[in-house]
């Protein structure tokens, strides 16, 4: 197999570029032209050509893309102009910006220049800078050769990166790489254009409507303690939470804050009705979600924007500006632009989600038994923890004693304590006094000592990291921490590391505190804190070993969260179902003992499948 590296050079203005609009509306645009590609096969020489649309279709339909491996840096954006504007799609999409985000951590300068000054391999150029506004003709015959020169050199340090960064990166985060580029490359999702048109006609009138009807100024609705006072008018205290830049109590009444979310369940419609208008008056997102929609739907099919290890943990992220990891289930008409997202004509999509996998982990990776014993018998652990708390039988828990249930699983299992679990509470829209906190936290912590323990060998090792010590912890030793030059990082069953640059100790008031350096500052770290950090990178880890089997038969169109989404012919779906369940119900070998599960449905749009 062939490794071809390559890089398009492209036309740009002040207006027309990468900054101002997103990748797929830049590669669909009229205004978008080619200047020029550079290519290298092998250790071969790098060629730069530039000519017409049709010259260049002729030139890059001489290489054996079937048999190749294709690298860029970034290769979103070379790959899409290969598979959209030339119908080449090779073997393997490799991409050296994917990988050095896996190899450094997603803190890292991630550009060409950056890497080439990390690794010492040589410079690149600026000829790009005197490009601006030039389409090909209008280069000078010295200039193209300069932009040519520009080219190459890319090109060539792209590949010197793949030579010293993949030698020893783990082959099957090479296969996830492509799998999560193939999405956005290769898209075969469509919009239902009217759908959209319709919901966004609807959105403007409802959002005018909510106002009109909530009998209040718009001044009201926009202005925080205003609107804390509507709130106190109907008997309901203002949700509120801590600030993480300032330590203060703030207003909870982001639409992502839980507290805020849960007014719109109140058993008051007054309160609810005040909600969705302030929803409507500060929100746009919806609107420009769905005009973006709009827009793709009108230039074509959808490209899923997937990022390959967009956080800490390894896990994906949405990109390109319509992040569809966090597509609304509320507002106006529900989840309309989920279900805008359909299969095409005879094929439908098949949503299979793995069930609470964090959990899961958690307690497998403490040796917790009798909490995997429960997942395995498919017993309700929520219940099970609601009855412990209220001393009461499972049979008799109620829906909302379930939930406090569920929110102590998910929250005390990574060391929070009594003041932030009754804030968490509070965040959801239940109030619990600080002393009912502690007993509660107590019950899980007493009744789940080794996950206490793990949370205590965390921290250990977070002490022996920073004085450059290794150290091994976890069910059958399975959590790997090495710390060298200032880096501390714990090993995953995928073969990689998840990071965490320039460990620092300092004594604080309550006891040892730890801190590693990011782009934006140093992040305080502790022991709870690595649990959380190695269940969600360990939960990643077997995501991309499902998918991976998954997509040696299906197509896999997109993936949120711990769910994967297939596209697969209406005549196959209860084979293929039975497959991608089969599949995502599988222990990886490194993981003996996880009680995994999962949950599916299908449909014709992505709304009507999750």
């Amino acid at each position: 197999m062939d490794l071809i590296t390559l890089d398009f050079e492209t036309y740009y203005d002040k207006d027309f570029s990468l900054r101002k609009i997103t990748l797929e509306n830049y590669i669909r645009d009229p205004r978008f032209e080619i200047v020029g590609v550079g290519i290298k096969v092998n250790n071969g020489d790098t060629e730069w050509a530039s000519g017409t649309h049709e010259e260049l279709h002729d030139y890059l339909h001489t290489f054996d893309w079937k048999n190749s491996m294709v690298l860029a840096h970034n290769t979103m954006f070379d790959g899409a102009i290969l598979s959209w504007l030339f119908n080449i799609r090779p073997r393997i999409w490799a991409d050296s910006l994917c990988i050095a985000r896996a190899l450094h951590g997603v803190e890292v300068g991630g550009s060409l220049a950056v890497l080439a000054e990390r690794y010492g391999i040589g410079k690149k150029g600026t000829e790009v800078l005197d490009a601006v506004g030039l389409r090909r003709l209008d280069f000078s015959d010295e200039q193209l050769d300069s932009y040519g020169d520009y080219c190459i050199n890319d090109v060539e340090l792209t590949y010197k990166l793949f030579t010293i960064m993949g030698k020893n990166f783990p082959k099957k985060e090479m296969r996830i790489i492509d799998m999560t580029l193939r999405m956005f490359i290769e898209p075969v999702l469509e919009l239902d254009l009217p759908l959209l048109e319709t919901h966004l006609e609807n959105t403007k009138k409802a959002k005018e409507a909510l106002v009109e009807s909530s009998g209040v100024t718009k001044t009201d609705l926009m202005s925080n303690p205003k609107f804390a006072k509507l709130l106190e008018a109907h008997g309901v205290e203002a949700p509120m939470k801590t600030s993480l830049t300032t330590g203060k109590q703030t207003y909870a009444f982001a639409k992502s804050d839980e507290g805020f979310k849960a007014l719109l369940d109140h058993d008051n419609p007054a309160v609810v009705a005040l909600v969705e208008s302030r929803l409507g008056v500060k929100s746009s997102l919806e609107e420009s979600r769905t005009e973006r929609f709009i827009g793709i739907a009108k230039r074509g099919l959808l490209p899923v924007p997937v990022r390959y290890y967009a956080a800490h943990t390894g896990r994906w992220g949405g990109d390109d500006k319509i992040n569809i990891q966090n597509l609304p289930s509320r507002g106006v008409n529900g989840k309309v632009l989920k279900t805008s997202i359909v299969a095409p004509e005879g094929h439908v999509l098949i949503d299979c989600d793995s069930s609470q996998i964090e959990a899961r982990v958690l307690a497998w990776l403490a040796g917790q038994d009798d909490l995997v014993q429960a997942f395995l018998n498919k017993e309700d652990v929520y219940i099970k923890m609601a009855a412990r708390i209220y001393g009461i039988e499972e049979a008799d828990v109620t829906a909302q004693q379930r939930f406090v249930g569920k929110t102590t699983i998910l929250g005390a299992g990574y060391g929070m304590g009594a003041e932030r679990f009754a804030e968490q509470l509070k965040g959801f829209g239940t109030d619990m006094p600080v002393a009912e906190a502690r007993r509660v936290v107590k019950i899980y912590r007493d009744a789940n000592w080794k996950i206490s323990q793990l949370w205590r060998s965390s921290q250990h090792m977070l002490v022996a990291m920073s004085r450059g010590d290794n150290f091994t912890y976890g069910v059958n030793d399975s959590v790997v921490c090495k710390s060298s030059r200032g880096t501390a990082g714990i090993k995953l069953p995928s073969g990689l590391w998840m990071k965490y640059a320039d460990l620092q100790f300092e004594q604080g008031e309550r006891g040892p505190e730890f801190s590693y350096r990011t782009r934006r500052g140093r992040t305080r770290i502790y022991g709870g804190k690595v649990v959380e950090n190695v269940c969600q990178a360990i939960a990643r880890c077997i995501m991309g070993e499902q998918m991976l089997a998954i997509a040696r038969k299906y197509k896999i169109a997109l993936t949120v969260h711990d769910s994967v989404v297939c596209c697969v012919k209406e005549s196959e779906v209860d084979e293929a179902r039975e497959y991608i369940e089969s599949c995502m119900n599988k222990t990886p070998a490194w993981a003996d003992g996880l009680p995994i599960a999962c949950e599916s449905g299908t449909g014709k749009s992505y709304g009507e499948a999750g």
